[in-house]
């Protein structure tokens, strides 16, 4: 019965998520069907509405950096199952990203706007290709394991998730963090550039190089020469030439920050 109703709770918290997710894509884009949306014609005073919506970034920044963490892992699978840790540290990320579409402050002034009908689909094509990287990066690390699938399906045979081990596959031969990169491209990829979008923009990129340091710590102190050999050879972000892993490296699991 246990197993069955962690797979029943994998299953839930990935739907919230996936739902959850497809609804941030559209609040990012300012696109239809959201009815919220991150430059929505709403009137809010200025510094409030900075000052909530920095901390409602730091809320999902803090949730993500402090959970995700090996140390912050051992002591909360003390009171959590492990088969359900990864599953649970989902949901409360995927709360945290709702709460951010749900209490979002829009501040409409204008940074930048392009009119350019080649310009503009140019730059809602890197948008799209900024999401594809994303759900591209999570099939190669491992989609289902990512967020707690396999762990939860694993109890419920009564097996072991095996242990994770480094590989580089595909795009991880050329940067280090592509799923990091795609949402760069799609968080700055915006024709029309209001402050409210800027200031999400700059936010989320901070937590971005934050985590990336914080994760690389992590796998340095899993696998030691291995990865640092390999953030040797391959750009953090953005691939460059004659950057590439060799290809006896393997890529660690990596944890979704």
């Amino acid at each position: 019965m246990a197993g069955i109703a962690s797979v029943l709770y994998g299953a839930v918290v990935y739907l919230f998520f996936f739902v959850t997710f497809l609804y941030a894509i559209a609040f990012v884009g300012n696109l239809p069907p959201a009815s919220k949306v991150i430059d929505s014609p709403e009137t809010s005073a200025l510094v409030p509405a900075i000052v909530i919506n920095m901390l409602l970034l730091a809320v999902f920044a803090i949730q993500h950096s402090v959970m995700a963490r090996p140390a912050f892992k051992r002591w909360w699978t003390r009171f959590v199952p492990h088969a359900v840790e990864r599953t649970t540290y989902v949901l409360l990320a995927t709360l945290a990203l709702a709460l951010i579409v749900w209490q979002w402050r829009p501040i409409l002034m204008p940074v930048w706007t392009v009119t350019n009908p080649t310009a503009v689909l140019a730059i809602q094509a890197v948008f799209w290709i900024g999401w594809g990287l994303v759900l591209l990066s999570t099939f190669l690390l491992n989609h289902f394991e990512l967020f707690g699938l396999r762990q939860v399906w694993a109890r419920l045979q009564g097996r072991e998730v095996p242990a994770p081990e480094f590989r580089t596959p595909f795009l991880y031969k050329r940067t280090r963090h592509p799923l990091y990169l795609g949402f760069l491209l799609a968080f700055w990829a915006a024709p029309s550039m209001t402050l409210g979008h800027l200031l999400f923009a700059i936010g989320t990129t901070g937590y971005i190089l934050l985590g990336i340091y914080l994760e690389e710590r992590d796998m340095i102190a899993q696998f030691g020469d291995q990865y640092r050999r390999y953030r040797e050879q391959v750009a953090m972000l953005i691939p460059l030439p004659g950057k590439k892993a060799e290809p006896v490296i393997k890529r660690p699991r990596q944890p979704a920050e």
